[in-house]
């Protein structure tokens, strides 16, 4: 069969020529499709479940929430594992399904299970799904930030002021630094994301830092205790007064008039006068007993730059599109959306993943174009034929483009992984030995007949040549490919890792056997024409020289030659056993990720405030282009961290600009080291941001090697965690080695004192919705501006909330319409708590 195709390429050689061409811009049109990145992605298919619930604490979220939705999963068909991680006031379970589930199933069958439990979950816990995303997702961030100066202005108009204040357009005038980084998050939130989240392969639009605007109603304890008012009816009064309803039509004289009956609040004014009961026949307003004004949400999570607070959103690219492409998109996008923005208000961008793969890009195809490049030179130098060099070496970008399209049509995509596994010499390989014996044949069929051979001696002579080197050329390449058919088998994720590169590989060399039958033969009938020489030229001639006397002398002697040989083999393998060994090769992604930790319940605001210093003190090296930071939880919540964790970026400028380029990465870091060394309550991980995200993603956990301690006792696994770590770090090479912080977050604990609730009235559920209201705030309602919407809150001020003593004397309302301090049915004191919980697979980690 391969004979009677070898046949008919030469035979038909103009449309084997031509099919070719067809073949090659087909794959060019499949290479722009392709999908780009830097590095293969290597995340399981998974789905998380973000849930927040503001009020509880660790062991509450876990018992009430993380553990209800485990169980309800279980039993999803093709499910493999589950791991969620339970922090205060926030959980998140991530389902891992069996590679090749389909995602948008895995999350129609969450979701389904979802909705069932989400109506055993307390009240105000809220769960989502988290985005159709991967560790490569985070592909463009960028800071909301205002300028450094304020533009000139002719006369009072909005932007920033000389006194350092901002007026918006809308006039308000903004003060504070909390105002201000208020009206930042607004600007991100309503006019940035929702105009970014329409562009091509985005699967969302992340935000962290600022603060949600709200509208606040800070009630007096005092107030409301003299005019017999409590916290649960000032916020009912409130829903009650900002309601819009349709109330039908009204026909008159045939034309119906559509009912409106919009009672909504919109401004701090008609919340302060909405009413609330009344009292010897006088009302009771809002403003009587509280205070409205703007103040901001309960945060969980912050950002900075340069030691400045700022807004940074992240671009989360959807699974399975082209990084380079949506990054690009992104940068197009927010550029048209800058122009919007208010006045002396900046996009900035800080991380932009194209920069990585153009990088990545560049080094593939420079090794790709000197490897091609020297395989045409040695093709020239040993043929001796500089058509029969191009023929062969034409090979190369026709396979590559056609390797291309068969990449695109499995799912592939471009990466350093599966094109530098590309060897130019494997792939030329059945080429070369046709038109190697071809020109050998023709030239001696030449001499035979003294003359140039005829058309139809040509071709002949070009088929029975190319007829010969079948058998050699399949059984070479069977072999090559065979070496590679073992990485298919992989599992997890070396198979995602490895696989990619395998196929990629096989494709390869299948085109280029396909070609080496087909295309090779019919260039060679058509372009070696004239008089063809076959002979050893100087090089081969040099060659042939000094290796004949060496081949004499080995057959001359074999068993020397045999001992030789197994010393040489042994020693290499003694070699090979002192080499450095890793599971998968690390990129350098350029950046660098610096992870700050302090000790747990440090508040998210000192946690800012010292990471300003951070920030200041990295920002200075010479390397460093910009160092942006991320403290807390983000609002998709892909990467839950704690109020007293960072993720630093330290974003390097280009080799060039260093002042010794030639530095090596490892000595980046190593000065990173020293300049927050001297930063005193912290201690530090560096790792870099892809690598980061893909630990975290597969394992649960940020560094590369982790052990996990399972049990149900606290105490004793960190106790057993503490005793792995003290062995760990005693492994030569082991550095960074720390145990995860679990335990040591401060809370207050308020126990209610059954008795004393007994004698007054009182149940659980109204001492924990009066504690919940004053602390956590209880939502009453919305003020719409425009498109934009804003929560109004009841909550109690901050220096009484902050006060444990105020607390114990908040009035709680009884049933008899009399008030009782909290403290007299409730004991209040300091405890330690579980920083975090960690199960997997139903267990405690």
């Amino acid at each position: 069969m391969i004979a009677r195709i070898v046949n008919f390429s030469v035979a038909r050689r103009w449309h084997v020529l031509i099919a070719t061409i067809l073949l090659s811009i087909l794959g060019a049109l499949a290479l722009t499709r392709l999908p780009i990145d830097a590095v293969p992605d290597i995340t399981n298919t998974q789905v998380q479940i973000n849930v927040v619930a503001p009020a509880l604490a660790p062991a509450d979220v876990e018992r009430q929430i993380t553990y209800p939705i485990e169980t309800a999963f279980a039993g999803i068909p093709g499910l493999e594992s589950t791991r969620s991680l339970t922090r205060h006031g926030f959980a998140q379970v991530t389902t891992v399904f069996k590679d090749g589930t389909d995602i948008y199933f895995a999350r129609q069958q969450m979701a389904e299970r979802l909705r069932a439990v989400e109506r055993s979950l307390p009240p105000g816990a809220t769960a989502s799904l988290g985005p159709i995303a991967t560790g490569l997702g985070d592909v463009y961030m960028w800071t909301v930030e205002y300028a450094s100066k304020p533009a000139p202005k002719a006369g009072p108009a909005a932007g920033l002021q000389a006194d350092g204040s901002y007026v918006t357009p809308e006039g308000e005038v903004l003060r504070s630094a909390a105002e201000k980084a208020t009206y930042l998050r607004t600007v991100q939130d309503w006019i940035v994301a929702p105009q970014l989240k329409n562009t091509e392969g985005l699967a969302g639009v992340d935000v962290i830092g600022g603060y949600v605007k709200q509208y606040v109603v800070t009630p007096d304890p005092q107030r409301l205790a003299a005019l017999g008012v409590s916290l649960t009816m000032l916020g009912e009064a409130l829903e009650r007064n900002n309601t819009s309803a349709g109330a039908g039509v009204v026909v008159q004289n045939g034309e119906a008039l559509t009912v409106k009956a919009d009672a909504r609040i919109t401004s701090a004014e008609e919340l302060a006068k909405t009413v609330i009961t009344t009292r010897s026949g006088t009302p009771v307003l809002v403003s009587h007993v509280a205070t409205v004004g703007m103040g901001q949400e309960v945060r969980f999570g912050s950002a900075s730059e340069g030691g400045q607070e700022v807004v940074v959103g992240t671009a989360v690219m959807r699974i399975g599109e082209n990084s380079r492409t949506v990054a690009a998109a992104v940068d197009v996008r927010l550029k048209e959306i800058a122009r919007s923005l208010p006045p002396d208000l900046l996009i900035r961008p800080v991380l932009d993943r194209t920069r990585l793969v153009d990088a990545t890009i560049k080094t593939v195809a420079t090794n790709l174009t000197e490897g091609a490049l020297l395989v045409i030179a040695v093709l020239f130098a040993l043929l001796g034929n500089l058509r029969a060099a191009l023929i062969a070496a034409a090979v190369i970008p026709v396979t590559m483009l056609m390797t291309s399209a068969g990449m695109l049509e499995a799912g592939l995509s471009a990466n350093l992984m599966s094109l530098g596994a590309l060897d130019f010499g494997l792939i030329v390989d059945g080429a070369v030995i046709i038109v190697e014996n071809a020109l050998r044949r023709i030239a001696e069929r030449q001499h035979a007949t003294g003359r140039i051979l005829t058309k139809a001696e040509r071709l002949e002579t070009v088929a029975a040549a190319a007829r010969e080197m079948i058998r050699p050329s399949v059984y070479g390449q069977a072999i090559i490919i065979l070496v590679y058919v073992p990485l298919l088998t992989f599992q997890g994720v070396e198979g995602r890792m490895f696989a990619p590169m395998a196929v990629t590989v096989i494709l390869a060399l299948v085109f280029a056997f396909v070609l080496s039958l087909t295309f090779v033969p019919a260039a060679i009938a058509l372009w070696l024409s004239r008089h063809v020489d076959e002979k050893e030229n100087k090089l081969v001639k040099a060659a042939s020289s000094s290796y004949a006397p060496w081949l004499d002398r080995a057959l001359a002697r074999p068993k020397l030659t045999g001992v030789l040989a197994a010393i040489g083999f042994a020693g290499a393998l003694g070699l090979f056993t002192t080499l450095g060994q890793e599971f998968l090769p690390t990129l350098d992604e350029q950046d660098v990720l610096l992870q700050v930790a302090r000790i747990p319940g440090t508040s998210l605001e000192q946690s800012q405030s010292m990471q300003f210093a951070v920030e200041k003190a990295v920002g200075k090296l010479p390397e460093v282009k910009l160092v942006f930071s991320r403290t807390g939880t983000a609002e998709l919540a892909a990467d839950p961290m704690p109020p007293n964790i960072t993720d630093t970026f330290v974003i390097v400028k280009d080799r060039s600009e260093w002042p010794e380029p030639r530095m090596s990465k490892a000595e980046l870091v190593e000065k990173i080291e020293k300049a927050v060394a001297g930063i005193p309550g912290q201690n530090y991980e560096l790792t870099q941001p892809i690598q980061m995200r893909f630990n975290e993603l597969l394992a649960g956990v940020r560094g590369d090697i982790a052990v996990k301690v399972y049990g149900d006792d606290f105490d004793a696994m960190l106790r057993t965690a503490e005793q792995v770590a003290a062995k760990l770090r005693a492994v030569e090479g082991a550095e960074d080695v720390r145990v995860e912080q679990v335990q040591g977050l401060p809370l207050l604990d308020v126990r209610l004192d059954r008795d004393a609730m007994a004698r007054v009235g009182l149940t659980a559920q109204d001492v924990h919705d009066t504690l919940a209201a004053a602390i956590a705030g209880r939502e009453a309602g919305s003020i719409y501006e425009g498109d934009r919407r804003f929560d109004v809150v009841v909550k109690l001020g901050e220096k009484t909330r902050n006060d444990v003593e105020a607390l114990r004397l908040l009035p709680v309302l009884t049933p008899s319409g009399s008030f009782v301090p909290l403290g007299s049915v409730a004991i209040l004191e300091p405890a330690k708590a579980p920083n975090q919980i960690s199960r997997e697979n139903g267990k405690r980690s």
